[in-house]
This record gives C-alpha cells, structure tokens and sequence, in this order.
C-alpha cells in the first residue's frame, strides 16, 4: 500500500512537471497571436469611452454638431438623411433579429 502511494506522488509529480512545460510552450507559441486577439477588445473598450463621455458631456457632441450644421448644412442634411436611413434599417433588422442581436446591447 505504501509503495502504492509513492509511485501516485511520483507519478503526479513528472504530470505537474509536464503540465508547466505544456504551458511555457502554450506562452511562447501563442505569443504572435496576442496583438491580433486582443484588437476587438481594444475596439470595444475604446467604444465605450467614446459613449461614456458622449453621456457625459452631451454639450460637446451638440456644439460639434451645431458647427456643422451652420458651416456645411449641404453636407448636414446629407449625413443626416444618411443617418435616418442607417437608424430605420438597424430597427428593422432589430424586429427580425432580436436573439441575433442580444450582444449588441452591452456595447
């Protein structure tokens, strides 16, 4: 019995040893993947500074928009008409696609 228990240490030993092993290698190989991983993730933190201080600073975005509006109201109009239609179209697809598009809320 006793011998028994020994070779279980030993043995869980070299697989502990083993198991280290496998995730130096699993480290270094899967380094060149970091960057590209990670650039979603990026995005999306980054989208949520951008709306966090747009709620926070409602002023900024309308002085902004205001500018445009007085400066180039040709360009306005268009973008606003641009607007409508990109608003209508995420509606819509939002009625036909509501479990598709779950995720998208917590942006």
């Amino acid at each position: 019995m006793q011998q028994r228990l020994i070779e279980l240490v030993e043995q869980r030993g070299r697989l502990r040893e083993r198991i280290a092993h496998q995730r130096q290698a699993l480290a270094r190989d899967i380094q060149p993947l970091r960057a590209p991983l990670g650039l979603p993730a990026r995005w999306a933190s980054q989208w949520r500074q951008a709306r966090t201080f747009v709620t926070d600073h409602p002023y900024v975005l309308g002085t902004a928009l205001l500018a445009v509006v007085a400066l180039r109201p040709r360009a306005a109009w268009r973008w606003a008409r641009r607007g409508l239609v990109a608003w209508r179209t995420w509606r819509s697809v939002q009625k036909f696609a509501p479990g598709i598009l779950g995720w998208l809320r917590g942006w």
